[in-house]
């Protein structure tokens, strides 16, 4: 995770899925091999004040056989007032970085060993950042540090 994940922070700020349960199977259609559709989310108690958000969906599973965490989706400076993403799309006027299949947008799950874990990260900001298209999640690390008001989590499962 990027920031610290204190009940504090979590307060009010919600995030979900439509598509799944927290904690529950990502349905097929989100799978990198399948039709690598991003899945539609919808957020909530964003606080006053929130100039922007963030999003990272990375897969902390993938350690063992990957040797590290692998980042899915990184997209920030979206709009505080959003409150939600269609399956498939990149809020308007948002900003997408580099994931770890190299490429810019959402990159599905994709595990080569069994179920994983996947995370979908929220973070609300108190300021946009200026973040160049294509950063890497260690650039957002650096970009959010000291801005995250808010942050909340939904989890999915997914296994080939």
């Amino acid at each position: 995770m990027i920031a610290s994940d204190s009940s504090e922070r979590r307060r009010g700020l919600t995030l979900r899925s439509p598509a799944f349960d927290d904690g529950c199977p990502i349905p097929r259609p989100h799978g990198y091999a399948a039709a690598n559709e991003s899945p539609p989310l919808r957020i909530g108690g964003v606080p006053p004040g929130t100039a922007s958000l963030a999003l990272v969906m990375d897969d902390p599973d993938a350690v063992k056989p990957a040797g590290e965490v692998w980042d899915h989706w990184l997209v920030w400076n979206v709009a505080p007032e959003t409150d939600a993403i269609a399956a498939g799309e990149t809020p308007p006027g948002a900003v997408g970085g580099t994931n770890s299949y190299g490429e810019r947008g959402y990159g599905g799950p994709n595990p080569p060993d069994g179920e994983h874990t996947y995370r979908f990260l929220l973070y609300a900001l108190d300021a946009p950042l200026d973040l160049d298209a294509g950063a890497t999640k260690a650039d957002l690390k650096r970009a959010i540090a000291g801005h995250v008001v808010a942050e909340t989590k939904l989890t999915g499962c997914y296994a080939l």
